[in-house]
């Protein structure tokens, strides 16, 4: 895996990866940025819940889930000293679907966070308190 970071100006960047994709990135005005993009932290913690969010959704597929919709709402903390790494990290799971079966949502979830997500299980080796949850929701009618 490769990438590219430049620099543009103020606290704005943009990165490319090696796959071709590019990403701006600003920092808050009290620090040079402008406000107009995400925040390289912002940047990790998004990539995290892709990362678990795929494996999830993967799974719940192959076990034959009907899901109509999901989510994982992402909270993190950090410490309030340079470096201002990840203290705390939660990914809360929304699924929704037809007789989704709990079971399986737990079991997705585990899997995710013990095995496959490679994100989250990265900041909790480097010590970051990584908790995950999660909830089934009835779908909404869009009627």
């Amino acid at each position: 895996m490769q990438g590219t970071v430049k620099w543009l100006d103020g606290a704005m960047f943009v990165g490319e990866s090696g796959s071709g994709h590019s990403v701006v990135m600003d920092g808050p005005e009290d620090l040079g940025g402008r406000n107009q993009s995400l925040r390289p932290m912002e940047m990790l913690l998004l990539g995290t819940g892709g990362c678990a969010i795929y494996d999830v959704i993967s799974m719940l597929k192959k076990s034959r889930q009907q899901i109509i919709d999901c989510r994982v709402e992402l909270q993190a903390e950090r410490a309030d000293a340079v470096p201002a790494v990840f203290e705390t990290m939660n990914l809360h799971f929304v699924v929704s679907g037809l007789d989704i079966k709990e079971s399986q949502v737990k079991r997705a979830v585990e899997l995710s966070a013990e095995k496959y997500c490679s994100a989250s299980i990265m900041f909790a080796a480097a010590g970051v308190k990584v908790t995950h949850s999660f909830a089934i929701e009835e779908p909404t009618s869009h009627s």
